[in-house]
Parts: C-alpha cells; sequence; structure tokens
C-alpha cells in the first residue's frame, strides 16, 4: 500500500477544487491558478477540507500512480497558498546577470552574452551588490516549471570542481578536487 498515496490532503482557507470532466483537478489559490489531469483509475475527493485520492485495486501500476498524483497535488496546493522560491548565485569572475522583464541576460565569460526568455508564470529578480556573487531569484506557484527553469539556467555554466566557478544554488556546497600540484 502507497504510504504517501493514502494520506489526505489538507486545504487552506482560500483554496477552491474542482473536479472537472476527464478527470482534470483545478486548484485556484491566492498565488494563481493551477490544473492537472489525473490518471481515470484515480478517484479524487474533496471531504470537509481534504482532498482524497483513491486507487481501485492493489496493481502495481496504481500503487505506483496512487503516491505520485498525490504528491503532485500537494505540491500543486503548496503553490496556490505559499508559492516556491529558488535562488541561484553565480560565482566566478566578471560573471553578471540583469533581467528587463521576463528576459534574462547572463555574462558567464562566454564571447556573447547569453539572453534567456523565461515563461510568464515565473517571477524573476536579479541583486548585484558590490563583493558579492550576482544573485537571480525565481519565484512560481510551479514546483516543476521552477525546477526545469532552474535546471536550464545552471546548465550554461555548471559548477566545476578545481575552481569552484559556475551557476549553483544558494547553500549548494560544490565538492573540490585539489588538482595537478597537490601530490608534489
Amino acid at each position: 500500500m502507497s504510504r504517501i498515496g493514502k494520506l489526505p490532503i489538507t486545504l487552506p482557507a482560500g483554496v477552491t477544487v474542482t473536479v472537472g470532466e476527464d478527470n482534470v483537478i483545478t486548484l485556484k489559490g491566492p498565488k494563481g491558478e493551477m490544473k492537472q489531469q489525473v490518471n481515470p483509475n484515480m478517484k479524487v475527493k474533496v471531504d470537509g477540507g481534504q482532498l482524497i485520492i483513491e486507487r481501485p485495486d492493489d496493481e502495481k501500476e496504481n500503487r505506483a500512480l496512487h503516491g505520485l498524483y498525490r504528491s503532485l497535488l500537494f505540491n500543486m496546493v503548496t503553490g496556490v497558498t505559499e508559492g516556491f522560491r529558488k535562488e541561484l548565485e553565480l560565482v566566478g569572475v566578471g560573471y553578471r546577470v540583469t533581467n528587463s522583464g521576463q528576459v534574462l541576460e547572463l555574462s558567464l565569460g562566454y564571447t556573447h552574452s547569453i539572453l534567456m526568455e523565461l515563461p510568464k508564470e515565473i517571477k524573476v529578480e536579479t541583486k548585484m551588490e558590490r563583493n558579492k556573487n550576482p544573485l537571480i531569484m525565481l519565484e512560481s506557484c510551479d514546483k516543476q516549471l521552477l525546477g526545469q527553469v532552474c535546471a536550464k539556467i545552471r546548465s550554461f555554466r555548471k559548477p566545476e570542481p578545481y575552481k569552484g566557478k559556475g551557476v549553483r544554488f544558494v547553500g549548494e556546497q560544490v565538492r573540490r578536487k585539489s588538482g595537478k600540484t597537490a601530490g608534489k
């Protein structure tokens, strides 16, 4: 039995849930609106301020989908009430970042700047202070989209193990290597 799938999702005040045709779940809250298509085998019920997901039987596929959809719906509830926030820092000499609206301009040591158009669901803010690493602060109600955008930004210049330069999450520990001269 899926331990995650059995847990009911408590709906905070201000969140409305509608179960539409073809098992499309729509959540509306203070931070936005999200939709999720749920497998027709799963039954989603709203019961007294709780969202409950039930599965028809104990087949392997249904057990896996039970926990999956519970986690997805829980992330949606958290997203429309609190939202998700990620911070990236640029570590390296001459690395800069600016944004104008939804366009992010990154200077990461290449011969050209990288321009990235962000989806409209993501709010972006950049901060450049003297003697500190530039920061990119991203905020969204969609956890999956936010992670995907962060991974794309990070892929432009991944943190390397010798000097630690690159784009990394704030607080991320980069495992460092000693290099050739360490053995002498």
